[in-house]
């Protein structure tokens, strides 16, 4: 084989470790318009030539690439960025050429330093400015003199533009041995150096071996208020099944609290077969409503409704009623069915069969299932399954509904999830999907980068100040940080932790306060952890009494410290953008192993934010405040402005004395205005 077939013999650049770069390309990064992707790599070539690169970026339906100029780092690592400014997928990729004019200058510099007649330079960089001026547009064209016999072509110069003009003037500069000092203070000149970026010479390029993308979700992917709540619950009526007209009744209260995302557990009709009575009980007494996860009755499955909620003109009202407040209705997708769903009948091939023919019920050992089957991954006629996955999730967009919520998505197929987000965003892209996924921590990952928009994290259990620091750094320094949207949950209609099963009021507090200010996603389950119900099912991160497995009556009036505290801050993350942002933490030294102080600043929006972990004891230690990344002299005073409580403190210097009381207010949430 000829060496031409398999290498460009002149390309001398290497470009390797990109970032952000996922899998070697084979994933995107994840933005919302407004977001700026910071693009880094090693570029280097042999010898000591200057290089010029340039990172080439467009959204996926534009023509053509633009391109941004890269600039040195240290140690062959050059970087460069670019703005995501609307929804969709953004391609970026790099290339590098020896910059022959610029290594030239550098040796004129080097040979006039050393007192070195440079004469011929002068003809090679004339010779450089000729090139320049051909991609200035300064080329000549022929043109007739007349139509007679023996009229010969003439060549005259074309109109130029200003900057083909002084090249030309440079070049002929450099040529007139008349002029060279002129000349050599020209060709040290940054004017040299403007043209010569401005219509680069490349020659031998070396194109990054991928494409790489971003994936631009709409601005609600990057910051949320998630609200919980069952509707079945939303009656004020003691023993009443709540409808949808029930819930429409409590958006001015939700809204007025903050929240921006309603979501709701299955809204399904719910199977009798082996339904769940109260607590989890395997025996259901006469009028027990059943778990909303056990889907599907002979009244539909999926792509229907539960009865006594409502229909789908009640739901689409809904949904079109939580706009006016400024809200979307999240659903919660459940790959499960109820044996009497009609899918267990008309597809027994979708669900794995016992020895006995008979279909294999839910498990997590020692927890049994009985009320619902898990569809079968690995049946054969897998891509009718998917088909009629993708059919329900297309159906549910028809509602209105551009969120979904997906329930345990850690036990079906990565590929699945992959194609079917594809799937449905190509017919609606501002689709958003949340991984309620608790599991390993690869697998969690896994998720994240195949297209869930946002996900569960690990925050229920982490609770000292040294586990949330080493927790928010992995999630914001590593490589997590350009594919996994970390959702806060304090707790979820599933799990109660340990940590506030004792129902005291500061924990509340501290536990929804960092959610909501780590992060720019967090949610709440709801009525429950409003009005901090902690009595668990004995031995079990689980509530007793669950409404999972029952109506609960709510008292939908009350209000308390912690409803009061969910207010304020979900008012103070729309008015301050650096809350808006996850990835911009910045945690400050504490000489107290219980006060954790973070700074989170954007634009000109600077927050100092402290807690109290312990939910106990009154706290009191230094924050060593980075005032260098401020602005801020170290003799200057200047003012932080508590945003929970109004108060305002003149600061000076870095080490500044905070104390908090839990029994009082375990947390400050200051804005530093100098």
């Amino acid at each position: 084989m000829n060496v031409s077939e398999t290498l460009t013999g002149q390309s001398r650049v290497v470009i390797e470790h990109v970032s952000p770069e996922l899998d070697g390309g084979l994933y995107p990064i994840k933005a919302v318009p407004g977001d700026v992707i910071a693009v880094e790599a090693d570029i280097f070539a042999d010898g000591h030539d200057y290089l010029t690169a340039v990172l080439l970026f467009k959204h996926i339906d534009d023509a053509n690439w633009t391109e941004t100029a890269m600039a040195p780092i240290i140690n062959d690592r050059w970087g460069a960025s670019f703005v995501v400014e609307k929804q969709g997928k953004y391609l970026y990729t790099l290339e590098s050429w020896v910059d022959h004019p610029g290594s030239w200058q550098h040796e004129v510099h080097l040979k006039v330093a050393d007192g070195q007649r440079i004469t011929s330079e002068l003809l090679a960089g004339a010779q450089y400015l000729d090139g320049m001026l051909v991609r200035a547009g300064g080329a000549t064209e022929q043109k007739k003199g007349g139509k007679g016999k023996g009229t010969k072509a003439k060549s005259e110069p074309i109109s130029e533009s200003t900057d083909a003009k002084a090249i030309r003037e440079m070049a002929a500069l450099f040529r007139d041995e008349s002029r060279y000092n002129e000349a050599v203070s020209v060709a040290e000149s940054d004017q040299f150096t403007f043209y010569a970026s401005r219509y680069p010479e490349r020659q031998h390029v070396t194109r990054y071996g991928h494409e790489l993308g971003v994936e631009v979700d709409r601005a609600r992917a990057g910051f949320s208020n998630w609200y919980c709540l069952f509707p079945r619950s939303a009656s004020r009526v003691e023993g009443k099944h709540g409808t949808f007209k029930d819930v429409e009744a409590l958006l001015p209260r939700i809204s007025g609290m903050g929240f921006d995302v309603l979501y709701l557990p299955p809204i399904h009709p719910i199977g009798t077969a082996h339904r769940k009575g109260k607590n989890n009980s395997v025996i259901c007494q006469p009028g027990e409503p059943g778990v909303p996860y056990g889907i599907g009755s002979p009244e539909g499955g999926h792509d229907a409704i539960h009865p006594e909620l409502g229909t789908v003109e009640e739901f689409k009202h809904l949904i079109a009623i939580a706009a006016n407040y400024g809200m979307e209705v999240a659903m919660d997708l459940a790959i499960q069915c109820s044996p009497d769903h009609p899918w267990a009948k008309e597809h027994p091939e979708w669900f794995k069969k016992r020895p006995d023919g008979s279909i294999q019920y839910a498990e997590n050992p020692p927890k049994k299932y009985q009320d619902i089957y898990p569809v079968y991954f690995e049946t054969d006629d897998w891509q009718n399954l998917w088909e009629e996955l993708k059919r329900v999730l297309l159906v549910w967009a028809s509602w209105g509904v551009r969120i979904v919520r997906v329930d345990n998505p850690h036990t079906k197929p990565f590929g699945f999830w992959e194609w079917i987000i594809a799937e449905v965003k190509k017919e609606f892209p501002d689709m958003l999907f949340l991984a309620e996924a608790f599991t390993r921590p690869k697998v969690m990952q896994e998720l994240g980068k195949r297209g869930f928009a946002q996900s569960y994290t690990y925050y229920t259990w982490r609770n000292t100040k040294y586990e949330l620091e080493q927790y928010m750094m992995e999630l914001t320094q590593t490589e997590m940080k350009y594919y996994y949207r970390p959702n806060f949950w304090p707790t979820t209609h599933d799990i109660n932790p340990y940590s506030l099963q004792s129902g005291h009021e500061p924990q509340f507090l501290i536990r929804y306060f960092l959610a909501a200010t780590l992060v720019s996603n967090y949610g709440i389950y709801g009525p429950s952890f409003e009005l901090m119900e902690h009595i668990p099912f004995p031995n079990k991160e689980e509530y007793l009494n669950s409404e999972k497995y029952e109506i609960r009556l709510w008292d939908w009036d009350r209000t308390n410290k912690l409803t009061y505290l969910i207010s304020l801050v979900n008012r103070i993350r729309r008015e301050n953008v650096a809350l808006q942002v996850t990835n911009n933490i910045q945690f400050c030294p504490v000489n107290d192993d219980a006060i954790m102080a973070y700074l989170k600043v954007k634009d000109a929006n600077r927050l100092l934010i402290v807690v109290n972990t312990d939910a106990y004891n009154r706290r009191a230690g230094v924050v060593q405040v980075p005032i260098g990344l401020l602005g801020i002299g170290p003799e200057q005073y200047y003012q932080v402005h508590d945003l929970l409580t109004g108060a305002y403190y003149n600061w000076q210097g870095e080490h500044n004395y905070v104390e908090l009381d839990p029994y009082s207010l375990p947390m400050h949430l200051f804005r530093i205005e100098v």
